[in-house]
């Protein structure tokens, strides 16, 4: 019996980092390090872009500077690199990503010292409709 690849990713369909089976490459390009994974927790297949072992990001002191972060507010825009701080949780994070939800909401993952990667919202502000 062939032993499958499971490794952890950010599933869009569920929105959550979820366990993923690696069911085989992309047939775009060979230089990428794009692979085809189910979720194992909604069942949906899609494309997902390996990182690099060298390109993951490290949170140090150095990369968090006490006076250049922003306090965490589902209010507010983040860009990505940008440190944060949840007050809640009491830890430091970087965003590595950004995403649009299907409501037309923003999202962001977060890389945090002590928690590890998180998905937040952003710019959770409703529009004002005109009477």
């Amino acid at each position: 019996m062939a032993r499958t690849k499971n490794i952890e990713a950010h599933c869009s369909f569920c929105n959550a980092v979820t366990k993923m089976e690696l069911s085989g490459d992309s047939t775009l390009n060979s230089s990428d390090n794009k692979k085809w994974a189910k979720c194992k927790k909604c069942k949906q297949t899609s494309l997902i872009q390996l990182e690099e072992p060298g390109k993951e990001v490290k949170i140090t002191d150095e990369n968090i500077d006490s006076a250049d972060f922003s306090t965490y507010s589902p209010q507010k825009t983040f860009g990505i690199g940008e440190a944060i701080y949840h007050e809640g949780w009491d830890d430091f994070g970087i965003v590595v990503s950004k995403n649009v939800l299907s409501n037309g909401k923003g999202s962001v993952l977060v890389k945090f010292q002590k928690l590890g990667q998180k998905q937040l919202l952003e710019t959770i502000k409703q529009p004002i409709e005109a009477r």
